[in-house]
Order: structure tokens, then sequence, then C-alpha cells
């Protein structure tokens, strides 16, 4: 569900492992920095995502994991402590570990999305990841917990419920494209996703297996755009085509004259630095932002493996250089894991979201939801405040 496109791409389970059967893309004109603005175009961006998805595939698509993301999102540090019942530690100490760092004051506005596990302390010693089985008697969970606007989920469930789905679970964006771009060596020992999308940025960091922390910044590629259009007083779609065709983040070719459709009929020659004098200001506004938030987490420090970054707006000419720069660290391009016949125009950045979210749901049914698994609850909480509020 991104500011540009929705993408609806189905998969068939074998064994552990998937097959991709079928892709759906619309444009997206309801949404805007990832926040619903207008339901009954967002209904039917949905629904015609979904009815490609349906002709190419040759099925019904009845149930669906949606991903969320914008500027809406929010995560923040918490603990909690539960003493060890038995002799062993167990699921249910986990749980109630769990449950205690969960109990912190939220606004009445915002709602719990994920309750992400850190990592577990057992009687004083620090850094365990997987508890169970271990002898103690005092159990501790350091946890991320990330929330969303309550208002922002009620709006998405109900768009997908008018499009005659069923929302399986709500994923936050920045970990489907996570799962689909980054090894689990740069998991392990820190690393940062930077999914630069139409209307944001996000940015995921993790660090000895598990995400660590996440937040949004309010710049995308149709920011790109709006300064070349704004720039060369051209229609926002002709800047959109000048963008994907010429756009270089850094200079090259710039002798090179290129054609462009003023006011939508004129044809004219400007030479091709133009755009990137128009392009490099705000990439490099971009990852400098992106330097800050990282500085201030401790995230720059931590990232032994640097930085992968993806989404559509990833593929502008000289983008990885430009983001090394700035950052100051090693920077690759994170190509979405894919299998099946359609592997090959999955291989794209811009898909990075939409095959995480396929293995997400590949892996949810394989194996028994866990305790790191996303709000169960909620979504049941959700979707009958959405019945109620606005009728079934």
């Amino acid at each position: 569900m991104g500011t540009t496109k929705i993408c609806a791409i189905a998969a068939e389970l074998k064994d552990s492992d998937f097959e991709v059967i079928g892709i759906g893309t619309s444009e997206s004109r309801g949404l805007r920095k990832g926040i619903v603005v207008n339901i009954e175009a967002t209904v039917e961006s949905i629904s015609e995502a979904v009815r490609r998805l349906e002709e190419q595939a040759s099925l019904e698509v009845e149930s669906v994991y949606v991903g969320i993301a914008g500027g809406h999102i929010k995560s923040f540090e918490s603990y909690g402590t539960a003493p060890v019942k038995g002799s062993e530690i167990t699921k249910e100490d986990i749980d109630r570990a769990l449950e205690a760092a969960k109990a912190v004051y939220v606004p009445l506005d915002r709602e719990v999305l994920h309750v992400i596990p850190k990592e577990f302390v057992v009687d004083g010693e620090e850094g365990i990841i997987n508890p169970v089985g271990m002898n103690g008697i005092r159990l501790e969970a350091k946890v991320q917990i990330v929330t969303g606007s309550v208002s922002a989920v009620q709006n998405l469930l109900k768009c997908c419920e008018k499009a005659g789905l069923e929302v399986i679970d709500i994923v936050l964006e920045p970990l489907a494209s996570s799962l689909a771009t980054l090894t689990d060596q740069e998991r392990e020992h820190g690393v940062v996703m930077i999914d630069i999308g139409g209307g944001t940025t996000d940015i995921a960091f993790y660090k000895n297996g598990v995400l660590s922390y996440t937040s949004v910044i309010a710049i995308g590629g149709n920011h790109i755009t709006n300064d070349i259009a704004i720039g060369l007083r051209l229609p926002v779609d002709e800047a959109e085509r000048l963008k994907k065709t010429y756009g270089s983040v850094l200079p090259e070719g710039e002798n090179e004259e290129i054609k462009i459709m003023v006011a939508g009929r004129q044809q004219q020659s400007i030479p091709k630095s133009y755009l990137t004098e128009i392009i490099y200001p705000r990439c490099e506004e971009l990852f400098e932002l992106i330097k800050t938030e990282l500085i201030n987490t401790g995230a720059y420090e931590e990232a032994v493996y640097g930085v992968v970054i993806t989404g559509g707006a990833s593929l502008l000419n000289g983008m990885e250089r430009l983001a090394e720069a700035v950052l100051g660290m090693p920077v690759r391009k994170g190509i979405p894991y894919n299998r099946g016949l359609l592997k090959d125009v999955l291989s794209d950045p811009k898909y990075s979201t939409g095959v995480g979210l396929l293995l997400y749901g590949a892996e949810t049914e394989v194996l028994p939801v866990n305790y790191g698994d996303v709000f169960s609850n909620i979504l049941k909480r959700m979707k009958q405040w959405v019945k109620g509020w606005f009728g079934s």
C-alpha cells in the first residue's frame, strides 16, 4: 500500500518455500505519505491491483497480508520482568515478561502494532536471544515497541474490507522489506535498511538478528518529481517520465541533450545537467537527514555491515555512490528474494515490500504464530471497531 502504487502479489507454498504465480499493480490514488486520505479512491486502487493479479494467476483472492507505513509509525524501547514459575524457562514465562514490557503508557490515539523482543536477561545474564529451556529464577525482556495511529489502521482495514478482502495480518512495511533484502549475517552483525518509496523513506536498523529501531522520514521519490516539475515548469507526469528515463543523482553525460515536452505539446531540448542539478540537492538532503537520525539513535556506530537501500526511488542512477559519500559507510542495493515464473520481473527494488510480505506470510502459514508476530488481537479489535463505526 504505497503512495505511488498499490501492489498485490500471490505465491504458492512449496514446503517452506514459495513460487510467485502472479502480480498486479495499480496507481495509488487515495494515499498520501502512506496514510489513506480518500477511502473510495483507495478502494478502487486496491480492487484494480487485485483484479490484475487474479487475471494473471487465474485465482480468486479472498484474504491478504497488508503492509502499513507512514509518518505516523513510531517506535520506542521498553523493559519488562517476570518470575520463572518452574525450574526451566517456558514459552509462558516469555509471554508474561513480554506482557510486562508492553504494559507502558500509550496515548489513546495510538495502538501497539509490534512488540519485538531484542534480548532477554536471565538472572542478570544479558544478551540471550532465546531463553526457552534455560534454568533461572528471574526473566527480563528488552523489547522494541512499534506503534501506529489508530485512525490510520482503521482506515486501512476499512479500505481492504470494502474491496472484499479479509485481512489476515497487518505488517510493518520496513519489516517486510527487510525480510526480502537483508541476509542473516547482516541482521546479526548490524545493518541499516533504507526503503525509499514515493511519499516516505523507511529506516530499519537490525542488530543481533532482530529489529532494533525503525523510523520514517517524510521525503520520497515524489518530492524529487515535484522538484523537477517546479524547476523546469513541467506537468508532474512529464517530470516523472524525465526522472525515470534520464534521472541521475551524480553528473554524467552532462553534455547530453534531452527532450522535454513543455505544456504537454511543445518539444524542447535541454542539457541533462539541468536535471541532475535539481535531483542532487534533494537526495543529498535525504541522506543527511538519515545520517542525523542514525547518529542520534546510536545505530550509526553499530551498523558494521553498512546500509542496504531499496524501494523504487533507489533505482535513480548514482544513488548508491551518493549514499556512500554522505553516510560515510558501505552501501549496496537491496534486490528482493524471489522465486517462480516471475522472478525476473520481481528482481526490482520497488517490489521489496511485496516480496517481504510473501515471506512473512509463508513463514506464518508454515509455522505457528510466536511472540514476535504481529498483533492478532489488535486486528480483531480494529475489525470490530470498523464495523461498529462504519457499519459492516
